[in-house]
Parts: C-alpha cells; sequence; structure tokens
C-alpha cells in the first residue's frame, strides 16, 4: 500500500465532513487493541477482615508448633 492509496472509500452517497467524521473515528477506536483493565488494589481495610493463613502443615514438629501462638 503506497502513501497515495487511500485507506477506505466511500462506494454510494456523498457524506458531510463530520458524518466522514464519525465514521472515520468509529474505524479506529473498533481496530484499537483492547486492553486489560488493572486489577483494583486491595485496600488494608479490606485485607485486615480475610481470615488469617492455614495453621501449621502435618509434617515433623506439627504437634509442637499446633500449640504455640499464632
Amino acid at each position: 500500500m503506497s502513501a497515495e492509496e487511500p485507506l477506505f472509500r466511500i462506494v454510494r452517497g456523498v457524506p458531510t465532513a463530520e458524518e466522514l467524521a464519525a465514521l472515520v473515528g468509529a474505524i479506529v477506536v473498533r481496530t484499537r487493541p483492547a486492553q486489560a483493565a488493572a486489577p483494583a488494589p486491595v485496600s488494608l481495610w479490606a485485607r485486615s477482615a480475610r481470615p488469617a493463613p492455614a495453621g501449621p502443615i502435618a509434617g515433623p514438629g506439627a504437634w509442637r508448633a499446633s500449640g504455640l501462638p499464632r
């Protein structure tokens, strides 16, 4: 595609400048890659309400660790 070749052409009708601008805007928005939304940050207030991590895991010393304060 050369610099002289148009990107698109109107086949039928005579659009006004506003209609042509709306068409170009719609094509640009449609062809733009979608961006994934960033995850919302978790506030410390909401984080404090979450349950604590699981207790000791079974294995050597687990019985002794289960009686220790968390």
